[in-house]
């Protein structure tokens, strides 16, 4: 996920970390500069057992598609273990751990879980459930971590930025197939459309309750980018403070077409995220994906 943060305050010291999952799909580089900590999922294949954005990644999922369908499952305990573990040998205090959608996953309900261990590591650990997944998540994890580099807050106005983030995220994204979804049993919420012989992508968002539903339908690949920014479109208030967002699943050229229309159709964004979908997503995407989204400040 690459991203332009619009102002450069000085850093602040952090006791608050934060934690999220490889459906954020925030790359190593950005989350080593931005002290986000990453739990991987697992991915099943006949090929073995694989931890997500760890030993393998969406080009590898495309590849694997062509012969059987992966399955995926949660992170290991071992691994959330290990990473509270680090972020409190790292000096941490704090923990908000923002979990992908539940209506998708149980990662969240895993975490959640694990509050009371955090606490015997002298960590206090607020789990979030943020009913998005992929470059929602991930921009809800980059934007809390420059508040928190920017500015002294405590630790229940953290908390509260967060809320408002989850509230103020909303995502779009198209998918060639639905045939993955369905094999994958993610199917949610969305309706049935016509199948490939008719060319019709749908255009996917989350529910309120964090399940997956269908918002429209259009014929052929050229008209998902117009699509999407107007769905953006029917969701921007002016005058209130935003971020915007990007993400492909195997469409490097056309997502950057898109962030340039969607950046020309809302020049005043406050942060522009772009984001990579990740293998576990990928599972249930397929390729040629391409997702545009906005997240309000306030």
């Amino acid at each position: 996920m690459k991203y332009i943060f619009s102002q450069s305050n000085k850093k602040q010291e952090r006791k608050i970390a934060v934690l999220t999952d490889s459906c954020a799909d925030v790359p190593p580089e950005l989350a080593v500069r931005h002290r986000i900590y990453v739990l991987p999922l697992q991915i099943r294949c006949s090929e073995g057992v694989f931890r997500d954005g760890v030993d393998i990644q969406s080009g590898d999922i495309y590849r694997i598609q062509q012969k059987e369908m992966p399955g995926s499952s949660l992170p290991l305990g071992g691994d959330l273990m290990a990473l509270l573990e680090r972020i409190a040998k790292d000096g941490y205090t704090h923990v908000i751990a923002l979990m992908m959608s539940s209506g998708l996953s149980g990662t969240y309900n895993l975490v959640r879980q694990s509050e009371e261990t955090a606490e015997e590591l002298g960590l206090t650990m607020k789990a979030y459930d943020t009913l998005t997944s992929s470059l929602g998540t991930g921009a809800i994890a980059l934007q809390l971590s420059e508040y928190l580099e920017t500015e002294m807050l405590t630790f229940e106005q953290a908390c509260r930025r967060t809320e408002t983030l989850i509230r103020g995220t909303t995502v779009f994204f198209s998918v060639d197939t639905l045939k993955f979804l369905q094999k994958g049993g993610r199917i949610g919420k969305i309706t049935a459309v016509a199948g490939s012989v008719l060319q019709i992508r749908p255009i996917l968002a989350f529910a309120p309750d964090g399940q997956l539903t269908s918002v429209a339908k259009v014929r052929g690949r050229k008209l998902i980018q117009d699509t999407l920014i107007k769905l953006v479109a029917e969701k921007y208030t002016p005058g209130r403070r935003f971020n915007l967002m990007v993400a492909d699943g195997g469409a490097p050229d056309e997502v950057k077409e898109l962030a340039k229309k969607l950046t020309k159709a809302f020049p005043g964004y406050h942060n522009l995220y772009r984001s990579r979908i990740g293998a576990t997503l990928s599972i249930y995407t397929g390729g040629g994906v391409l997702g545009a989204a906005i997240q309000y400040l306030d």
